[in-house]
């Protein structure tokens, strides 16, 4: 009899264990959805922004690609998606007679992150090239998504972005291009839940505050070591990429990112060197964009205090260096 009450009391006590655990989680989900989502919580509009916009490829290897046609409102700032998958106005695939077309290509970071796509580098760029006197028309094609590494980049612009015949590549290159090819998982709460999106992000914090996880710093300069095959990897996607614009007879140029954590000293100089000594040795211009911002106060060039994606400020001297750069492409195209 005694056995009996007490396997009943365990049982009493696990349905309500169960009911509080539950309780708690319902009460974190809806905390997470109606008081801690502002709208510029970065882990939770990167998390909308792969559920709206984003969807597995058809293209294999790729991972991911956007949704043609969606849209969303994420950091405060409307998404355009136009119907080839890109965050532009519609671009059609012939070019007009006599124009130059440029297509970017790159991450989050030329996807523009955080600011309005009048503010992206790809649309300040052209309108600095297109109110020029002494070029042609400019046309330039923003290409970027957000989580794409380089290899995905590459796979992208051959498959499918080569099919609008640009006349130069521009590779965005940022830091953290290097990293393994992501896969998006359909199933599970941190596709579902807005409370383990949050939640996950304040663990990985606290991990790294005090629990010995690597900062970013570590894991930046990990993914560069003589032994990395990630880093291998980008390599060779990244030399396939100017093999097939050698054949093609498209103009590549790399460019730089910084990134805007620390910009003096900037802990990430040999990551730098390396890639333009990948440049060099693939006969690719190179220019590095760490120059344009490196007296700035960090904090000053991002979105939010909390989200180091490069802001207006940013993209504006990105993109006045990037001017300079493809006028000399520009100039050496005329002359041959």
């Amino acid at each position: 009899m005694r056995s009996s009450q007490r396997l009943y009391d365990l049982f009493l006590s696990g349905v309500a264990l169960a009911i509080g655990v539950v309780v708690s989680l319902a009460a974190i989900e809806v905390a997470s959805r109606t008081v801690l989502d502002d709208g510029m919580n970065f882990d939770l509009e990167m998390w909308k922004y792969a559920k709206d916009i984003k969807r597995v490829s058809p293209i294999e290897g790729l991972g991911h690609d956007h949704i043609p046609g969606s849209s969303g409102l994420y950091m405060g700032v409307p998404v355009d998606i136009n119907s080839a998958g890109y965050r532009d106005r519609e671009h059609p695939i012939d070019k007009q007679p006599g124009s130059v077309r440029i297509m970017m290509i790159g991450d989050s970071l030329t996807f523009g992150w955080g600011v309005k796509v009048e503010d992206t580098v790809a649309k300040k760029l052209e309108t600095r090239l297109g109110g020029r006197s002494d070029t042609p028309a400019i046309e330039v094609i923003n290409a970027g998504v957000g989580n794409y590494n380089s290899a995905m980049e590459v796979l992208e612009f051959v498959r499918r972005g080569s099919g609008f015949n640009p006349d130069i590549v521009v590779l965005n290159y940022f830091i953290n291009d290097a990293e393994p090819t992501p896969k998006r998982k359909e199933t599970g709460l941190l596709e579902h839940s807005y409370g383990a999106v949050f939640a996950a992000g304040k663990i990985d914090a606290l991990q790294r505050m005090y629990f010995g996880k690597g900062d970013w710093r570590d894991y930046y300069s990990n993914l560069y070591t003589d032994d990395s095959q990630t880093w291998r990897d980008t390599s060779n996607a990244i030399a396939a990429l100017a093999d097939y614009c050698r054949t093609n007879g498209i103009k590549l140029l790399i460019a730089n990112y910084p990134e805007l954590h620390q910009l003096a000293p900037y802990p990430f100089a040999p990551v730098t060197q390396r890639l333009e000594r990948l440049a060099q040795s693939l006969d690719v211009p190179f220019v590095d964009l760490l120059p344009a911002i490196a007296d700035a106060e960090p904090e000053t060039l991002w979105v939010s205090p909390t989200d180091a994606h490069p802001n207006a400020k940013a993209t504006e001297a990105f993109a006045a260096v990037l001017e300079h750069a493809l006028l000399a492409i520009l100039s050496e195209a005329v002359t041959h």
